[in-house]
C-alpha cells in the first residue's frame, strides 16, 4: 500500500494585534486624564461618552438647595471687585464639549460664563480645556468661563436667582426623534417659564439646531409663551453672539462639514406684567 503524500506546512502568519474583549478596559484613558505631567490642550478621545444622556434618570448630582449657598469659587479663577461680578450671566445649557463658552469671550470679555453638561467625561474633558487655556493664554484670560456637571431640566432654579441671566443658549439639543421622547426635549411650556425665570427682562434665548422638526417645536412653545418676543432677522443678523453659536460650536462644525442646514431662532424676555387685581 502506497504511503499518501505528507501535506506541505506552511509558516503560520504573524499574530494580529487582538482588541480587547468587549467590556474589557485598557486604561489608557484613566491613566490619561490622570497624568500630572501632562500638558497641553487635552485630547477628546479621552473623553469620549454616549452622545446623549436621559434627563430624567438619576445621575447622582450635586446641586445647591438654593442659588445663595452655591460656591463658584471653584469653578472661576477670576476675582471680580463686587459681588454683583461675581454672578454668571451667561448659561450654555448642554454645552457639550464647550466650543461655545471658549469662544463667547471673545464677544463678551470679562462676562461670567457657565456651561452646564450632564455627562460626566464630556464634562471633564470641558474643565480640562478651560484650565489648560487659562495656563497657555496666561492669568485670567479665561477666568470668568467655568463648567459644572448638572441636570438644567430638573434644577436651573437651583443655580441662578430671578433675573440672574443675560443670556441663556441652548444648542444643538437632542431632538429626541421618538413621540413618546418629547417630554425629554429641552423646551416645554414648563421650561420655557423657568428660563424666563432666569432670564433678566430683554436678556436673550438663543436656539439653534439642524432637525427642522425640532426648530419648529422649540418655536411654537416660546412664541406661545406670554413672557418671550421673538426676535426679527436683523436683530439676530446683528448679534454677535449668533455668530459664534453658529460657527464655533462642535455640532456647528459637523453640520457645516456635511452640507447641513442650521435653524436659528432668539427670543427676547418681555417685563414682567403689572399684576391686576
Amino acid at each position: 500500500m502506497s504511503t499518501p503524500p505528507i501535506a506541505s506546512v506552511s509558516a503560520s502568519p504573524p499574530a494580529k494585534r487582538q482588541k480587547p474583549s468587549s467590556g474589557q478596559r485598557t486604561g489608557h484613558r484613566s491613566a490619561y486624564r490622570s497624568d500630572p505631567m501632562r500638558q497641553g490642550l487635552p485630547q477628546k478621545k479621552h473623553y469620549r461618552q454616549r452622545a446623549h444622556a436621559n434627563p430624567f434618570s438619576d445621575h447622582q448630582l450635586v446641586y445647591p438647595p438654593c442659588p445663595a449657598d452655591m460656591d463658584w469659587g471653584k469653578h472661576f479663577s477670576s476675582s471680580p471687585a463686587t459681588p454683583e461680578e461675581r454672578k454668571v450671566e451667561v448659561a450654555d445649557i448642554g454645552c457639550g464639549f464647550g466650543g461655545l463658552i471658549i469662544s463667547l469671550p471673545k464677544v463678551l470679555p470679562g462676562v461670567r460664563m457657565l456651561g452646564m453638561e450632564i455627562r460626566t467625561q464630556v464634562t471633564e474633558y470641558v474643565d480640562e480645556r478651560i484650565r489648560a487655556l487659562r495656563h497657555l493664554e496666561g492669568g485670567e484670560a479665561y477666568g470668568d468661563v467655568g463648567v459644572i456637571r448638572a441636570n438644567a431640566m430638573k434644577f436651573l432654579p437651583n443655580f441662578f436667582e430671578r433675573s440672574q441671566l443675560r443670556k441663556v443658549f441652548l444648542c444643538f439639543p437632542d431632538p429626541h426623534f421618538k413621540a413618546r421622547k418629547h417630554k425629554a426635549r429641552i423646551v416645554s411650556p414648563t421650561l420655557a417659564s423657568e428660563y424666563a425665570y432666569v432670564l433678566a427682562p430683554a436678556g436673550v434665548l438663543y436656539t439653534i439646531t439642524d432637525v427642522e422638526d425640532l426648530h419648529l417645536w422649540m418655536a411654537k412653545h416660546l412664541d406661545e409663551h406670554p413672557l418671550f418676543e421673538r426676535l426679527t432677522g436683523e436683530e439676530i443678523e446683528s448679534d454677535m453672539c449668533v455668530a459664534v453659536m453658529r460657527n464655533d460650536t462642535e455640532e456647528g462644525k459637523k453640520v457645516e462639514r456635511n452640507g447641513g442646514r442650521k435653524f436659528v431662532a432668539c427670543w427676547k424676555r418681555r417685563v414682567d406684567p403689572e399684576w391686576v387685581e
